[in-house]
């Protein structure tokens, strides 16, 4: 009898640690749960970052296209406008001060011009650098949210 109370406690202290284990186990499947959960969001907000970098790097891409079409423009316009006083120059040569007075007005103009698209695509320039510092920074995150979660895991 004294052995069948013996094995009767050890019995009931084995059922006290099964539920307690029970328990935890339950609370440990709902932490993963909870962890699951904030990984699938993370990696939502990942993909929606990534595609606002992309579409943030294609509106670059345009810009910068459409600078370069513009100074090309502005370049062309310059061009053109320079031959046209040359000519004039030559045509009009009892009107020298007056061509004078209107190539260095050109050349005033370009020169503006030239600076304004040097402004521009520095611009352009700064904001490709803090896209790029976006982006090792957002990959820096993605390498830290890994490696936590592989030191959850």
């Amino acid at each position: 009898q004294e052995e069948k109370k013996q094995l009767t406690l050890k019995v009931e202290e084995l059922e006290r640690k099964l539920e307690t284990t029970s328990a935890q186990n339950i609370e440990f499947l709902q932490v993963i749960a909870k962890r699951e959960e904030s990984i699938h969001q993370c990696q939502l907000r990942l993909e929606e970052k990534t595609r606002e970098c992309s579409s943030l790097a294609r509106q670059l891409e345009i810009a910068i296209e459409d600078a370069k079409k513009q100074v090309e423009q502005t370049r062309e316009r310059a061009i053109s406008r320079e031959r046209a006083a040359q000519s004039k120059l030559l045509d009009l040569e009892t009107h020298l001060s007056k061509t004078k007075a209107e190539l260095n007005q050109l050349r005033q103009s370009k020169d503006d011009a030239e600076r304004r698209y040097e402004s521009r695509l520095q611009d352009l320039k700064d904001r490709l650098e803090q896209s790029e510092s976006t982006n090792r920074s957002m990959q820096n995150y993605v390498h830290f949210l890994k490696s936590s979660y592989d030191n959850v895991f």
